[in-house]
């Protein structure tokens, strides 16, 4: 018994580089591909960007789940590492919520005070912490749920993924700064170093509190508790992640009609009362993939459903790739809720 023991030890802090190969290149894809070309954000035009996409948003939610997974950390602080590296994409690689909006659609105004486009930052720290962290990990940990609690990179793995992640970086802000806003006709811009530190603290306050709160967000630890219903769920996370969506709606709204503060009021509290009853439900004892895949499949849905609304424009091959991209990404999201219910099935048969 002692001997199982230590063996599962060793194999909890140093897996086996192809045990968890196909773990990670899922979670490198499905990072930016449900956050960017799932969204419409990424179109097929572009399509080129998913490489240093790969390496900063694939690479981020890795390592995000890497620390949670070593911490032995609930959803919470994966939550938190997730709005660190939104911090970190809107303050120091891209700098979209510091730098004046370069749409030409764009209300850039709207909603700018001290340097920072705060409703455009709001939606990204949700956008980014869910669509790009949070759905990616829960999605491919439903993939593969016999390597969910380990962590899935060896010392070589993690300094590779850490190198992989600071090129893509460096390639992202370039691409972004420096060859894409020109092209939008974008003034140049040098972000003012005070933002800059503001952001870095911000994302060293973050990771500190999901480390200081590792203990607290894990699921199922609540007897007296029963989840609701996945379709119940699945609706719940429709609603919410459409609703969100709005929000980067304004501003694109030439006269919104309403003060910038009700927007963002209305959105952080929005932000707050999903996690309150999502947290509420999943700490319920009988929480299970079923209504994990649930969640994911409905934020996902209403993801696409309100790229479909703003595709007005869009190029006829954009529109094409666009709504073939979400057919597959639909097709791929029902063979996984057929697998994660057989499964289920499976498990609740009484052994004899």
């Amino acid at each position: 018994m002692q001997t199982e023991s230590v063996a599962a030890n060793t194999s909890l802090q140093a897996p086996a580089p192809t045990r968890y190969r196909g773990a990670i290149w899922t979670l490198l894809i499905l990072a930016p591909v449900i956050s960017e070309v799932l969204s419409g954000s990424t179109r097929l035009s572009i399509l080129f960007v998913l490489i240093p996409e790969v390496m900063v948003w694939g690479g981020g939610a890795l390592l995000c789940r890497e620390l949670v997974r070593r911490w032995r950390a609930g959803t919470t602080s994966l939550l938190l590492l997730g709005l660190a590296l939104s911090v970190a994409e809107e303050f120091i690689i891209q700098q979209t919520s510091i730098a004046p909006l370069p749409f030409p659609s764009a209300n850039v105004d709207f909603g700018r005070y001290a340097g920072v486009n705060w409703i455009y930052l709001l939606f990204m720290l949700g956008f980014e912490s869910v669509w790009v962290v949070l759905i990616p990990v829960q999605v491919t940990e439903l993939i593969f749920p016999n390597r969910r609690q380990q962590p899935w990179l060896r010392k070589r793995g993690l300094i590779a993924t850490c190198i992989a992640f600071f090129v893509g970086c460096r390639i992202a802000w370039y691409g972004w700064t420096q060859q894409a806003r020109p092209r939008l006709h974008a003034a140049p811009y040098h972000p003012p170093a005070v933002l800059i530190f503001l952001g870095l603290a911000a994302m060293a306050a973050l990771i500190g509190t999901a480390w200081l709160v590792r203990g607290y967000g894990h699921s199922g630890q609540i007897e007296s508790r029963q989840p609701a219903s996945p379709w119940i769920l699945g609706i719940k996370a429709f609603v919410f992640a459409a609703a969100w969506f709005e929000l980067i709606g304004l501003v694109f709204v030439p006269h919104p009609g309403l003060a910038a503060w009700i927007p963002l009021t209305a959105g952080s509290i929005w932000a707050l009362l999903a996690f309150a009853i999502m947290r509420f439900w999943s700490a319920a004892h009988g929480w299970r993939d079923i209504h994990r895949f649930a969640l994911s499949f409905g934020a996902v849905l209403g993801c696409m459903a309100m790229s479909d609304i703003s595709a007005a424009g869009w190029t006829r091959v954009d529109l094409i790739g666009k709504f073939v991209f979400q057919f597959l990404g639909l097709v791929g999201f029902l063979l996984l809720g057929r697998k994660v219910w057989q499964r289920e099935a499976v498990d609740r048969v009484p052994s004899r």
